[in-house]
């Protein structure tokens, strides 16, 4: 959320003090919080992250795939992760949600490959997509692409957070500790994907788990459980099953990864992806 714009009446050297004063106060504030790199994690944060007794996160590594090409823009995703993690039912929170892509025709003449594109997500996708007020004929392609936490090998929400709420477990899944968290904002400020929100409820911060709770217990994820189309494939990398549905769809798709240039080595991979998503 960008700041208010400040009144023509401030002068510089109040803005300068009142930083002061809020980085004095922020500062006080986050020496009472305990923090997870002083405490040093390991096992009392599996316990926190109620992993079941008997799951090892270090001989786990969880991967989620997306084809563009299969999904539907139906949603039953968005409403099984809604339900499955309690998530508040305002159309302004997510774990998941479904974008749609218009891709005009290019003009005549441009000289172009392509025109230019629209991005909607009414409600998520959950309740549908109305019809495009772009002419048919005018379409190039449409599609739906599926949003999620990016499981970052190198996330700038664990890195933002002031108080180690964000913490990324040795099987790749970057979980939010909600003892922890302070609900100041900044993991979700750092996030380039727009994927965390904060709970109105609760107060702490929020974003796709893979359903941590079923995926330590050997299920798979909500979303991947009730999407009709195959488009969501789910599978461990240190132990691939026999045919592993994973293992597959790399082998036989070019997979890439959302905004690769900035260098957070995204683990949700996709395929049938246009230089347009983004």
């Amino acid at each position: 959320m960008k700041s208010p714009p400040t009144p023509a009446h401030v002068q510089p050297l109040n803005r300068r003090r009142w930083l002061a004063v809020l980085g004095s106060s922020l500062a006080g504030l986050f020496s009472l919080v305990p923090s997870r790199r002083a405490e040093g994690g390991g096992r009392e944060r599996q316990k926190e992250a109620a992993m079941p007794d008997g799951y090892d996160p270090t001989r786990h590594r969880w991967l989620m795939a997306l084809d563009i090409n299969r999904c539907i823009g139906c949603a039953l995703c968005v409403a099984a992760c809604k339900t499955e993690n309690k998530v508040p039912p305002e159309p302004t929170y997510f774990r998941t949600w479904i974008e749609r892509y218009i891709i005009r025709k290019p003009g005549p003449g441009s000289g172009e490959l392509r025109g230019s594109t629209i991005v909607d997500s009414p409600n998520g996708g959950r309740d549908g997509f109305p019809p495009s007020a772009i002419p048919r004929d005018q379409i190039l392609r449409s599609f739906f692409v599926p949003k999620l936490c990016n499981l970052c090998e190198q996330s700038p929400c664990t890195q933002a957070c002031p108080v180690g709420a964000t913490f990324q477990a040795p099987d790749g899944v970057v979980l939010v500790d909600p003892h922890y968290c302070i609900g100041c904002g900044f993991c979700i400020q750092s996030c380039p994907y727009g994927c965390r929100f904060l709970n109105p409820n609760t107060r702490t911060a929020e974003k796709c788990t893979l359903c941590y709770h079923r995926i330590t217990r050997g299920l798979k994820p909500a979303c991947v459980e009730v999407c009709p189309g195959g488009a969501r494939i789910f599978g461990d990398a240190m132990h691939p099953l026999p045919d592993d549905p994973l293992s597959e769809f790399v082998a036989k798709n070019k997979v890439q990864t959302l905004k690769p240039y900035l260098g957070t080595g995204p683990r949700v991979l996709y395929a049938g992806m246009d230089k347009e998503v983004r």
